[in-house]
């Protein structure tokens, strides 16, 4: 924007100013109204539907599933995308903290005069792809499956190990069918079993290769069984 345009844009603002309307009382009493409306809609919808509070806590349990609160969901799926233990604090405090005081000094470092958005197509474009990428992510949290349960059906005699491998961590970092971790630190283990043989499997579970956790303190028994359950996915 030259300073001519600049010029007729300040005049022209100066003229609709002049016919607009006082902040009080017509922009309060608007605005109360609204804010009346709301909070009857709230209550309300309280008294008609009511709030969903849970099932008390029970700080004794070992079958709780720790899940965010779904406005949470994108900044846990920003850590599955932000793999390296090293960059853990960049996607758990930096780059929200770094959004923020951007939004917040906004006002001092965007000081163009128009407000249109495709007249600002920079800024525009930049806020949808902000909301896009915090929608996607949301999605991807609200979707995935269970931490500790596999709704994969299996045939009966690999029920054990399947439970095994649900209870004991492992969709932390592997994903199987529709649960666990898509994309997180271990492979996908839905077709685990056409991939590797059941040795093979039974050994990596019980030493652990990499950063991978050992787990032979299972036992033979239920090293067995996940073994089995594993090398039955195909």
């Amino acid at each position: 924007m030259n300073g001519r345009e600049k010029e007729e844009y300040l005049r022209e603002y100066e003229q609709l100013k002049k016919k607009g309307k006082a902040f009080f009382p017509y922009a309060i009493m608007k605005d109360s109204v609204m804010f009346i409306l709301v909070a009857a809609v709230l209550v309300i919808m309280s008294l008609v539907m009511g709030a969903e509070q849970g099932p008390k806590a029970d700080p004794t349990t070992t079958t709780y599933v720790p899940r965010p609160e779904w406005y949470f969901f994108f900044l846990f799926e920003l850590l599955k995308v932000i793999k390296s233990p090293e960059l853990v604090p960049v996607a758990t405090v930096g780059i929200p903290t770094i959004c923020m005081v951007l939004l917040l000094l906004l006002p001092f470092y965007d000081r163009g005069p128009e407000r249109i958005p495709w007249k600002r197509p920079i800024a525009s474009i930049t806020g949808v792809m902000v909301i896009i990428a915090m929608a996607y992510l949301t999605y991807l949290g609200a979707a995935a499956g269970s931490p500790s349960e596999i709704e994969l059906e299996t045939k009966p005699q690999y029920e054990q190990g399947k439970q095994i491998v649900a209870q004991s961590g492992c969709l932390a970092c592997h994903a199987i069918g529709e649960n666990g971790s898509h994309g997180g630190l271990g492979p996908d283990l839905t077709e685990i079993g056409s991939m590797v043989p059941r040795l093979a499997i039974k050994r990596s579970v019980a030493v652990g290769p990499g950063i991978m956790p050992a787990y032979e303190g299972l036992g033979e028994k239920k090293l067995n069984q996940v073994a089995d359950y594993l090398a039955s996915l195909d």
